[in-house]
Parts: structure tokens; sequence; C-alpha cells
């Protein structure tokens, strides 16, 4: 995931949440595999902080350790009350701005590439950034009960720990990288990695936080937005290039995803792009 502080100036953001403009004061937090563009208002200076999913995880695991039982289960129990996976944090430019030292330290501790150093230190630095955003995090107030969590899955002892990720979940997620065009299936894919559609499904969603499917849509996305910033082609011509043969359709995904329409996402990266001089 990623956590980016608003530090000056402005800028256009679009994703999910549609198309909203973000000021000193900001701060953006985006889950894992979540797309999100960008146009400056003239300037902006952010600092970014990339948080590992299974780090985040073992950190709601401790902050809810009374309701859940393992850290198998906190996947789902994060995905339940994290709904939004992009999110604009109006946190004000004085809060924004008791952030400010301890982003240059933490990023002055991540230069010196020290970690066993640098460990502890740079802990506490994320632990007060995030006591000062959190509150701001929009949750959701659905919770299941610990018989509701017991019948509907299996569980293990606490003592289990995140597994390494399989093997077919990495080479699943190559092909689609590789072959994003491709009419791919989900039976397709399975028989790809010698899996069931079920398997490779769950394998898939507890790896990459995202169906196959709706990760080859994310892939397909980014390909179209670069095709839109770079080319003059029509978008029905790029919407076949990334594998959608309906531009409708096409026009719809990349809507959904970025929160601007393909039209308009290609008019708001020619705004922002310099003009020739004579």
């Amino acid at each position: 995931m990623k956590v980016i502080v608003v530090r000056d100036g402005s800028a256009v953001l679009f994703s999910e949440f549609g198309q909203k403009p973000v000021n000193v004061g900001d701060v953006v937090l985006l889950g894992a595999n979540t797309l999100c563009g960008s146009e400056p208002e003239g300037h902006i200076t952010v600092t970014t902080i990339y948080a590992d999913t299974d780090y985040v995880l073992d950190q709601v695991f401790w902050q809810h350790v009374g309701l859940v039982r393992d850290r198998f289960e906190v996947q789902d129990f994060a995905a339940t009350i994290y709904t939004e996976p992009a999110q604009i944090l109006r946190v004000g430019e004085d809060r924004a701005g008791m952030l400010m030292p301890w982003l240059d330290e933490l990023v002055a501790l991540s230069v010196e590439e020290r970690p066993v150093a640098n460990f502890y230190r740079m802990q506490a630095l994320w632990f007060n950034v995030a006591h000062v955003i959190a509150p701001f995090i929009k949750t959701s107030q659905v919770r299941t009960s610990p018989t509701q969590r017991a019948t509907a899955c299996p569980t293990w002892p606490r003592i289990r720990r995140f597994a390494p990720l399989r093997a077919e979940a990495r080479k699943a997620a190559d092909l689609l990288r590789t072959e994003p065009e491709r009419r791919w299936s989900v039976t397709e894919l399975a028989d790809e990695v010698h899996l069931s559609k079920s398997q490779v499904g769950r394998l898939f969603v507890e790896a990459f936080g995202k169906s196959p499917i709706a990760y080859l849509t994310m892939l397909r996305t980014e390909r179209m937005a670069v095709l839109l910033r770079t080319t003059d082609a029509p978008i029905a011509v790029i919407a076949e290039e990334v594998g959608w043969s309906d531009p409708d359709f096409a026009a719809r995904q990349f809507r959904r995803s970025v929160g601007v329409t393909p039209s308009g996402y290609r008019a708001l990266s020619r705004v922002q792009a310099p003009q020739a001089t004579g």
C-alpha cells in the first residue's frame, strides 16, 4: 500500500474515488494494486511511504488481536473493515505539519540503507505517522462474530504465520502481465498452472488481493492509460490493442478503475503537456 502526504502545491487525482483535488494537508491512501493518476496544478511536492501488504496486515492483527484468531483471518477481517482501496484523508495543514519532521527523518534513514541499525527508529517514526492519520481512515461498521468466522472458514493455531507466495500464483500473474491482450478466462489460466478454477482463484486473491480477472483489468487499464497519453490512436483501437474488443465495455472498465473516461483522461494528460516555443 502507499501513503502519500502532500507537502506543497496541489493536484487533481483520479482513481476509484473519481476525480478529486488534493492540497497541502491531504494524505492519499492507496491499497495494494490500486490504480491512481494525477495532474499537478502548477507544482506539487509529496512524500510517499510504501508499506508491504503483509507488514500492514501484521499491524492490523496486533491492533485487533481480540477479534481475530490468527494472522490468516486478518486478510478477510481487513477487507471487511477497510472497504475503500483509495481514500483522500483531509487531515488538515496543522496535523500534516506534524508529519513533516518525521517524514524527513524516515526518508533520511531509508537512504542510508541500514535497515538493521535503523529498524527501531524507523518503526517509531512510522507509528507516529500512522497515529496521526489513522483516525481519518474510512472504515466499515460491518463485523462478523467469532461464531460466524469459525463456521465460514477453517481456523488455524495462532502460531501459524503468513505462507510464502505460491509458485502457481506467481506464474499466473506473470502470464497475465506477459499477455494482457489475450482473451484470458479463469479456466485457461487454471490449465496453465495446473490447478482447478477454484484453487487458482483462491490462491490469486490471497497473493494479490484481487481475482485474476480483476488483476487483468488493472493491467489492461494501466496499458490503456499509457497509450492514451503517448499516442493519438482512436480509443477503440487502443481498447482492442489492450484486449477489449468492445470499446464501450473498455470505457466502463477504465472509468471504474481510474475515475474518468478514456477521453477525459486523454484531455487531462494534455492540459499539462509542455507547449513548444518557436
